[in-house]
């Protein structure tokens, strides 16, 4: 949260549409690859120039651009002017940190989601997934590479399901649906991971513990934070009255509204499990420490009279009786056993031991 205000801070007194990019800033290329299709051709290629992209916003098929990397403003600009965006939403492109949001603007949609993907360490990436919905094209903004979209290229490659005979509505909706797909995938890693804690906890908890927790409940939270606004999202596009989404791709955005729920559903059962797990975690600790106190207080209390006893006799009074009896050092021992014992049982007795 503190790293997104930094970035935001960036655009302080600039004026309003001038496009600054506030992510990780990198180095390597932006790439831009076309799939050009419909229900009888397909055509994949990576273009180098964003003018290369001109002719597929009048075309006849369905286009979909996708341009990973947002750190060439140059490049944002001119997709802009080519497909008429407004500065505003290049502003929002170029700012990763945008909650799920729908603006219509008449010629095109312009809808923002959050993506949280696993990572190969098991932890989670989160990234701004932009798209705008024309009439004939697609154009989606995605900050860094990823396979988050590769199983909606594949159902078009291979025209299965009804990607290929649908419009951009549809292919707009199997990217969101894909987008939310992930959220499951998270949460199922993020689902095994708070049972195995709940083990650990229940047989022996440890600090490590505590750290593991915060890690869970952060994960969380960033499913929560992305997820959470997606569900009004979907009601603006399922309110509107815009064109570019028909009438028979509306019972699918109401199913992804139904897998959003359900996502939140589980989020929030994950909140009170992780919040349940960090009280079974303090009172595993609070217990542990009582009964070391325990102990430590069993075993002072015990010595408690036996100080006293060796007290008073280590006392250098010259006329002390038992110090000359022949029996006394031995008898001072018998009455130590014997105080020691009694204690013992009836510590037993009150099972305190």
């Amino acid at each position: 949260m503190l790293s997104e205000l930094r970035k935001r801070a960036r655009k302080a007194g600039l004026t309003p549409g001038t496009i600054v990019f506030a992510g990780e800033q990198r180095t390597d290329r932006v790439r831009i690859t076309v799939t050009d299709f419909d229900q009888a051709s397909l055509d994949e290629v990576e273009v180098a120039h964003p003018d290369d992209c001109a002719h597929y916003r009048d075309s006849g098929t369905t286009s979909w651009i996708d341009v990973v990397g947002l750190h060439d403003v140059d490049l944002l600009e001119r997709l802009g002017g080519i497909f008429s965006i407004h500065s505003l939403v290049l502003e929002d492109i170029a700012h990763p940190g945008q909650r799920a949001k729908l603006e219509d603007h008449e010629d095109y949609l312009y809808i923002v989601v959050r993506a949280v993907t696993p990572d190969a360490e098991s932890e989670q990436e989160e990234e701004q997934v932009s798209l705008i919905v024309g009439r004939n094209y697609l154009l989606t903004f995605r900050e860094r590479p990823s396979t988050l979209f590769d199983a909606v290229r594949q159902r078009i490659r291979a025209s299965r399901g009804r990607v290929r005979r649908s419009g951009v509505d549809y292919l707009a909706y199997a990217l969101l649906d894909a987008v939310v797909d992930q959220y499951f995938v998270v949460l199922e890693d993020i689902g095994e991971a708070l049972e195995d804690m709940e083990e650990v906890l229940l047989t022996d908890p440890g600090p490590e513990c505590l750290e593991a927790l915060h890690e869970l409940r952060k994960q969380v939270l960033t499913v929560r934070r992305a997820v959470w606004p997606v569900r009004d999202m979907l009601n603006a596009v399922m309110r509107g009255e815009s064109e570019l989404f028909d009438a028979a791709t509306l019972p699918y955005l109401r199913d992804l509204q139904d897998h959003t729920l359900h996502v939140m559903d589980i989020v929030e059962n994950f909140r009170e499990m992780q919040t349940s797990l960090m009280e079974v975690y303090l009172s595993s600790i609070s217990q542990r420490t009582n009964e070391v106190m325990k102990v430590l207080t069993i075993i002072a209390t015990i010595f408690i009279p036996l100080t006293f006893a060796a007290g008073v006799y280590g006392m250098n009074f010259e006329h002390m009786p038992e110090l000359h009896w022949r029996w006394g050092y031995g008898a001072f021992w018998v009455v130590i056993a014997a105080v020691t014992a009694v204690q013992v049982y009836f510590m037993r007795r009150k099972h305190w031991l």
